[in-house]
C-alpha cells in the first residue's frame, strides 16, 4: 500500500489540462501507479515537462533568492515578513524561505525521466535513440540547474541521482560538498551536451524555453565562473559565441528581451503565457500597488534621469517613475520601454523569466578575461555590452580589482530584478580567499535597518552565513543532515 501511495503522489500532476496542445500542457494521467505508466514516449515527454513547469512555478523564489539579500531592492510595507527577515539577514530554519523541497521536486522529476527513457524505448518501438537520448538531455540540464542554485544558495547539499519514489532508495542522505556536487552536474553536462537539441523545435518557445546546446554552454560557463576556472569560462563562452542563432540585440530592440520576449539574445527562457493559465508571479510582485518591492536607492541612482543620461535600459526600461520617490520595476509589467504602456489583459503574468542570454555570457567571459590578466579583450568585451546600450566607454585601470568593480557595476545595470545580484556579488566576495569580503559585507549591509549594521556586518565575517540553512523540518526528517554550522550559533 505505501509503495503505491507514493507511486500516487509521484503521477499527480500539477499545473495544465491533458486536452490542451502546448508543449508545456502535457502531463502524465492522474492516479496511475507505476507499473501502469512508463510504456510510451508520450509518459516520458508528460514527466519531462512536469520538470519544467516546476521550475516555472519557483519563478518568485528564483526572484526572492537571487536579488532580495543584495542592493538594488527596496522592500515596501507589503513584503512579507519572511521575505524582509531574510532581506535584512535575520535568517533561522524555520523560515519557510529555507526549504529547498521545491528543487527536489525539479530534480526528482529529472532523475525520473533519466531512470525510465530507456526502459520505455523497450517497450514503446516508436521512441527512437534521437527522441530519448534528447530528453534525456534536457532532464540532465534542469537538473544540473536546479543543483547549481542549491551549491549557490545552501553551499552544501544532498546530491540525490535516483528517484525518491522507489523504496530501495536511500532518501535520508547527508550532504556532499559543493566540490561532489558540481563535478557531478559538470560531468553529466559534459557527457550529454552533444544529444542537446540545437533550436530544432517547430515553435520559439520551444526553442528558447527547452534546453538547447548553447543553453547547456551557457550553464557551463557560469558554473566554471563561479568556479573561477577561467579558462573553461572562455571555453564554453567561445563555443556558444560559435552559435550563429545566439546574437547580441541591436540597442533599439533591448526591451525586446522582455516583450515580447524570446528574442535573437535569449538562451534560455523560462516561458509564460497568461492565455494558458501560465503565469509570471512576478508582475504582481513588482507592481507599485502590491507594494512588494521596488527600486533602491542605488538603483535609483544608477537608472533615474536625474542622476543619469542612460536611456535604453534606465528609467522608462528597467524602473518607472510616478513622481519624486515614486518608482516602480518595469520589466515585468512593461510592454513598451516608455515607463507607461503596462502589459494588460492576457499579456500580464507573460513575461518569461530569463536564466540565459547572450550578453550575460559576454561579461562572463570578460570577467574571466580579467582575472587572468587579459584586460585589452576584456575591455572590448564590456564596452560591446555599454556601446549597444548607449553608454560611453568606460576608463578602467589594468588592475583586476578595477575590472571586478567595472563588471559588477556593468551587470548590476544590465541585469536588474534578473535574478542575478547576488550570486554576482557573492562570487566576487568568494574570489581569491575572500579577499573582498568586506566589500561584500557592506552591499549586505545597507539593506538593513541602521541599528542592525554593525552586529551584522561582524557576524558576517564568517561567510557561512552568506548561505541559507537548512530547514528545521528537513533537519528533523533526515537525521543525516548536519545544519549549516553558522546558524548554531547566531542569535
Amino acid at each position: 500500500m505505501m509503495k503505491k501511495i507514493k507511486y500516487l503522489v509521484f503521477i499527480l500532476m500539477i499545473f495544465f489540462q491533458t486536452s490542451c496542445t502546448d508543449w508545456l500542457e502535457l502531463e502524465p494521467p492522474n492516479g496511475l501507479i507505476r507499473n501502469e505508466f512508463w510504456k510510451t514516449k508520450e509518459d516520458v515527454q508528460a514527466v519531462l515537462m512536469a520538470a519544467y513547469s516546476k521550475l516555472a512555478s519557483m519563478n518568485r523564489m528564483l526572484f526572492i533568492y537571487g536579488e532580495v539579500r543584495a542592493d538594488m531592492l527596496k522592500g515596501e510595507y507589503g513584503q512579507p515578513v519572511k521575505e524582509r527577515m531574510l532581506m535584512e539577514n535575520n535568517i533561522y530554519s524555520d523560515n519557510t524561505l529555507t526549504n529547498w523541497a521545491d528543487f527536489y521536486k525539479v530534480i526528482d522529476y529529472s532523475n525520473e525521466v533519466i531512470l525510465n527513457a530507456e526502459k520505455v524505448q523497450a517497450i514503446d518501438k516508436t521512441f527512437t535513440d534521437y527522441q530519448k537520448q534528447g530528453y534525456v538531455a534536457e532532464a540532465y540540464f534542469i537538473r544540473s540547474l536546479a543543483y547549481f542554485y542549491l551549491v549557490r544558495i545552501y553551499k552544501e547539499v544532498p546530491l540525490v541521482l535516483e528517484p525518491t519514489e522507489s523504496d530501495d532508495v536511500d532518501v535520508f542522505i547527508p550532504k556532499s560538498t559543493e566540490d561532489e556536487v558540481l563535478d557531478q552536474i559538470v560531468s553529466d553536462l559534459e557527457a550529454n551536451r552533444a544529444f542537446a537539441p540545437s533550436f530544432s523545435f517547430p515553435t520559439k518557445e520551444e526553442n528558447k524555453g527547452r534546453a538547447s546546446k548553447a543553453a547547456y554552454d551557457a550553464l557551463l560557463a557560469d558554473i566554471a565562473l563561479w568556479r573561477f576556472k577561467y579558462e573553461d569560462v572562455i571555453k564554453y563562452a567561445d563555443r556558444l559565441e560559435q552559435n550563429k542563432q545566439i546574437v547580441l540585440l541591436p540597442t533599439n530592440k533591448w526591451f525586446e528581451l522582455f516583450y515580447p520576449g524570446n528574442s535573437l539574445e535569449g538562451i534560455f527562457e523560462i516561458q509564460f503565457d497568461s492565455k494558458l493559465q501560465q503565469s509570471n508571479s512576478l508582475a504582481s510582485l513588482t507592481n507599485r500597488y502590491s507594494y512588494q518591492y521596488s527600486p533602491s536607492q542605488k538603483s535609483i541612482e544608477m537608472f533615474g534621469f536625474k542622476f543619469s543620461n542612460e536611456l535604453v535600459r534606465g528609467e522608462g526600461a528597467s524602473i518607472a517613475k510616478y513622481g519624486e520617490s515614486n518608482y516602480e520595476i518595469w520589466k515585468y509589467i512593461g510592454q513598451s520601454p516608455d515607463g507607461q504602456t503596462r502589459r494588460s489583459g492576457d499579456e500580464y503574468g507573460s513575461c518569461n523569466w530569463i536564466v540565459y542570454r547572450y550578453a550575460d555570457v559576454i561579461l562572463m567571459k570578460a570577467e574571466a578575461l580579467s582575472q587572468m590578466g587579459n584586460y585589452t579583450e576584456a575591455y572590448e568585451l564590456i564596452n560591446k555590452i555599454r556601446e549597444r546600450a548607449n553608454m560611453p566607454a568606460l576608463k578602467i585601470a589594468d588592475n583586476q580589482i578595477a575590472y571586478e568593480d567595472a563588471i559588477m557595476e556593468e551587470r548590476a545595470l544590465e541585469f536588474a530584478y534578473e535574478g542575478k545580484r547576488w550570486f554576482d556579488i557573492l562570487r566576487m566576495g568568494r574570489r581569491n580567499n575572500y579577499a573582498r569580503k568586506d566589500k561584500l559585507i557592506e552591499i549586505i549591509v545597507s539593506n538593513v535597518p541602521s541599528t542592525q549594521k554593525r552586529i551584522l556586518a561582524t557576524k558576517l565575517t564568517n561567510p557561512l552565513g552568506w548561505y541559507l540553512p537548512i530547514y528545521e523540518k528537513e533537519i528533523e526528517r533526515n537525521t543525516k543532515l548536519v545544519q549549516n554550522p553558522y546558524y548554531k550559533t547566531v542569535k
